[in-house]
């Protein structure tokens, strides 16, 4: 890339190793030089303002501030800075709520290299890149061919909301009084639930929620 400046990156994850080890091998890239790192969704804001990379390469599950409110964050302060999200979920719904919050892409933390530097410089070029493995599932969510319920397994909405609730730790009683329906109706739904799911109880329901990005565990 002679006469081509290196792309200035970003680097927000809170896991150190995999943070610092990422860094030092994108250094290694000409293409790419790493111009900040950070810990958690506050600092990425912070040090985005501070050193306004040309891409932002931003985690998911973060403590203090998430991934996703960090990306509307920098780009309410910073608009037009591509943020790609870096993150090992595939849960459909992360995805979505990245992209609704004006990510530019999507690339799973196990990628190779090569693949990481290319979003990189396809999101610096104004395009949108997401990972293969979730591709085909967000467009037909975006595109409106594929329905909601198809990512749950054939859960409809309700069984989605009490599936919600029981994540949450709510109790048979409580699911009832807040839905405004009897215990037996509640109890009829999580065995549809649990058939639908080929699960058996409700710890295997949160685990389920929260693969799905229903509820942060």
């Amino acid at each position: 890339m002679i006469g081509t400046k290196p792309v200035r990156v970003l680097i927000a994850d809170d896991q150190t190793l995999f943070r610092s080890g990422l860094a030092r091998l994108l250094d290694d890239d000409p293409r790419v030089t790493v111009v900040a790192e950070a810990a958690d969704g506050v600092e990425a804001v912070r040090r985005c303002r501070e050193t306004e990379p040309d891409v932002v390469l931003m985690d998911i599950k973060m403590p203090n501030l998430d991934g996703i409110q960090a990306t509307e964050q920098i780009l309410a302060a910073m608009p037009g800075t591509p943020v790609l999200i870096l993150t090992t979920l595939e849960a459909d719904s992360h995805v979505l709520a990245a992209l609704r919050a004006g990510a530019s892409g999507y690339v799973l933390k196990d990628a190779d290299l090569e693949a990481i530097v290319a979003s990189i410089l396809t999101v610096k070029s104004g395009e949108r890149v997401m990972a293969g493995a979730v591709a085909q599932r967000v467009l037909g969510m975006l595109t409106g061919d594929t329905t909601p319920k198809d990512f749950y397994d054939g859960l409809t909405a309700r069984e989605v909301e009490i599936l919600k609730l029981i994540a949450t730790g709510c109790a048979n009683k409580q699911i009832a009084y807040k839905l405004a329906i009897s215990e037996k109706t509640v109890r009829n739904h999580i065995s549809n639930m649990y058939e639908k799911l080929q699960i058996f109880d409700r710890s295997q329901a949160v685990l389920y929620a929260a693969r799905k990005g229903l509820v942060q565990l």
